[in-house]
């Protein structure tokens, strides 16, 4: 699945305007309505632009002013991005994996261009990364798994390199198991007479998860992602001192 065309009002159909789209500002100018239908706007997108601009204050904290902060802030936009249409439609569009792949490789050989190196294995960690996940796709016909999360693997893979791009999955593995035990508890609890009738309740009533329900992943990956890059994080390494 790919993202095209020009942004425009899901009310009235209008094409947005560079004015429309400031990022929180026009929301807030227009109080959260379409310029020209007047349409309620969700508050999903001043808050995902607001999150998105501390990420971006972030990354720069990081790298400063250097070749890194480019790819880097290309690869955090794509990524809450990703993010945002995979809860909401269960699906992560080629196009925005084929950037992040893109982007995490041109990082990666850039030192090339003044002299520096890079490890072959980082190079292939993209492949091998994808291999865990087109096993797991293949053998369950796409029950336990979806081959976009592989792809994705791939992208992990070329921009944190081998070992630090599989320190992000184990960890968005990990992060997806405990969100999804403690849902079913809360559910559980949420269930009781007291509880129904709270607004919490009323939420999980109307969000009821099983074992069986389709939970998309790619949050926790890109979560694992986000994590490893901030905190520099290497599972790998922590092993080798236990």
């Amino acid at each position: 699945m790919s993202i095209n065309g020009r942004s425009q009002c899901f009310s009235c159909g209008r094409r947005l305007q560079w004015f429309d789209m400031i990022p929180v500002a026009s929301f807030l100018t227009f109080r959260g309505r379409c310029r020209t239908c007047k349409s309620k706007i969700s508050w999903q997108y001043p808050i995902i632009e607001l999150i998105t601009a501390i990420l971006f204050l972030a990354v720069y904290s990081v790298d400063g002013l250097s070749i890194a902060l480019f790819f880097d802030l290309v690869v955090v936009g794509v990524l809450v991005v990703m993010t945002v249409y995979d809860i909401r439609h269960k699906i992560i569009p080629d196009g925005l994996v084929t950037l992040f792949v893109i982007a995490g490789l041109a990082k990666l050989l850039a030192p090339l261009l003044y002299g520096g190196s890079f490890l072959i294995w980082n190079f292939l960690a993209g492949g091998i990364l994808f291999l865990p996940f087109y096993l797991l796709w293949k053998v369950s016909n796409g029950r336990w798994i979806g081959l976009g999360d592989g792809k994705l693997a791939i992208g992990i893979g070329a921009y944190l390199g081998l070992s630090l791009g599989l320190s992000a999955i184990i960890i968005g593995f990990w992060t997806g198991a405990i969100f999804g035990l403690a849902y079913l508890l809360l559910q559980k609890i949420s269930d009781s007479a007291w509880f129904s009738r709270t607004c919490i309740g009323l939420f999980f009533a109307r969000n009821s998860l099983t074992m069986k329900s389709e939970l998309p992943f790619a949050p926790f990956l890109i979560f694992g992602v986000l994590f490893v890059f901030f905190s520099g994080f290497n599972l790998l390494l922590v092993g080798s001192f236990l």
